[in-house]
Order: structure tokens, then C-alpha cells, then sequence
């Protein structure tokens, strides 16, 4: 099994800390966020990653590529230009090709949702594309119908709410981990060239008919490292219970 994982980004609101360092080295419980992430996919049973860089990416590649212990052939996807999240998928995709489904991954992300279960949810689904999601309070939303299918999106903060194919009701409010199982069928139909988000395809290709549906993910640890208070507050659930690894 291949995945990918996002670690191209900037990582502003974790500053001072990411001026000279890629958000995806910084350190919870002793070890860097990439490894994290690849330690779990290598023990989900992935084989092959590849990870997009961009913001100081000469240390994390150096990183990557001297880590031959993780069990994991690792590729790397470099960005001249950030990409955004679809972006960044299609321009992998020469990695990422294939028959078998993928995992994508958030750097930032540290969780226990078990990948196994989740790439079995997929498998058993027959969807294009599987989303790791949880009812928690989120400035942005997924919008889901009683069946788990995508219907929708909202942002909070600014009241935007985007349907993809009119009104649902009731719906499912739910907010992404920044994990989630795709399809290699997905590259046919990524029509955009460079820079684009996952988000405004997903609900394109809800509304015609693809299944973008839901994985429930409440029963298990989640956080994303996005600030510093975020980064502190990890760190101390990791001090307290140790690292889901």
C-alpha cells in the first residue's frame, strides 16, 4: 500500500519555531512530526510514501532521506510553489498511480484513528475518496447526509455554506482530520492545473455523483499541531499517555 503525506507547509501560526525549521520536524514527545505520521502508516501496512516539501525543504529531505530504518520506501514530491492539497495529490500522481487505493496524510496531524480500519471502510464503500471526520467544533465543516455522503461545506467565521446539490436535511456537521483514503481512479478526474484545494473538488464531484463519504473517527485521539497553544497542548496529552504509535 502507498500514502502520501502533506508537509509542504508553512506553518506561520507555529512561528518563531517555523522560521528556520519545516513544521513537519518539529518535535512532540521526542520525535518529529514526519516520523510520527510515517511510523504509523509503516505499521497500517504502507510500503511507499511520498512527502510533498516546500518551506525549508532542505532539512526535511535530508531527514527523509535518512531514515532507510522506518520501513517505508520514501519519495520525495518537491514544490516550487505551494500547490494547496489537490495540488499537491495530482503532482504525485506518477508516484501515487496504480490499482490500489492510497492514504493521504497531514504532517500536522497527531492521532490514533486506526488506518487499517479506515482503509477497510474504503475498500468495503466502493467511494472515490474516504474522509476521516469528527463532530468537534471547526471554523470549517463537511456537510454529510444521514448515508455518510458528502453534501456540503460551511465556514463558520465568515457564514459561507455551499451545497453540492441543493439544501440536505438534517445533515452532519463534521470536522476533517486531515486524513483520508482516496481511490487512483481520483487522478481522472482532477481537471485543475496547479494550485487548487481538495475541498472545492470533493464538492464538485459529490455533486456529480461520486461517492465522497464519511469515516467516523470520534472514538479515537486527534489533534492537529497548527498553533503553538495546539503545540503545547499535544505535548502534554503525549507526556501524560505517550505518543499513538
Amino acid at each position: 500500500m502507498k500514502a502520501m503525506v502533506l508537509a509542504a507547509g508553512v506553518g506561520s501560526r507555529l512561528r518563531p519555531l517555523t522560521d528556520r525549521l519545516p513544521k513537519a520536524l518539529i518535535e512532540v514527545g521526542g520525535m518529529p512530526l514526519i516520523e510520527i505520521v510515517l511510523r504509523r502508516l509503516a505499521a497500517a501496512g504502507v510500503r511507499q510514501a511520498v512527502v510533498n516539501t516546500h518551506h525549508e525543504a532542505e532539512p526535511l529531505e535530508r531527514f527523509l532521506r535518512g531514515r532507510s530504518d522506518l520501513g517505508l520506501r520514501i519519495e520525495i514530491s518537491h514544490e516550487t510553489e505551494l500547490l494547496d492539497t489537490g495540488g499537491g495529490i495530482k503532482h504525485a500522481a506518477a508516484f501515487l498511480a496504480g490499482s490500489e487505493p492510497f492514504i493521504v496524510h497531514n504532517a500536522d496531524v497527531v492521532s490514533a484513528v486506526d488506518l487499517r480500519l479506515l482503509v477497510d471502510a474504503h475498500r468495503s464503500s466502493g467511494a472515490l475518496a474516504t474522509l476521516s471526520v469528527r463532530e468537534r467544533k471547526a471554523s470549517r465543516a463537511f456537510l454529510f447526509d444521514t448515508a455518510g455522503q458528502l453534501c456540503g461545506w460551511e465556514r463558520a467565521d465568515t457564514g459561507d455554506l455551499v451545497w453540492t446539490s441543493g439544501p440536505a436535511d438534517p445533515v452532519h456537521r463534521l470536522g476533517f482530520d486531515g486524513i483520508q483514503v482516496l481511490s487512483p481512479g481520483i487522478f481522472d478526474l482532477l481537471t485543475e492545473d496547479g494550485a487548487f484545494s481538495m475541498t472545492r473538488t470533493y464538492l464538485w464531484l459529490a455533486g456529480s455523483g461520486e461517492r465522497i463519504v464519511a469515516f467516523r473517527s470520534d472514538a479515537y485521539y486527534w489533534a492537529d499541531v497548527g498553533s503553538l497553544p495546539k503545540l503545547e497542548a499535544v505535548r502534554q496529552h503525549v507526556a501524560a499517555h505517550g505518543l499513538p504509535l
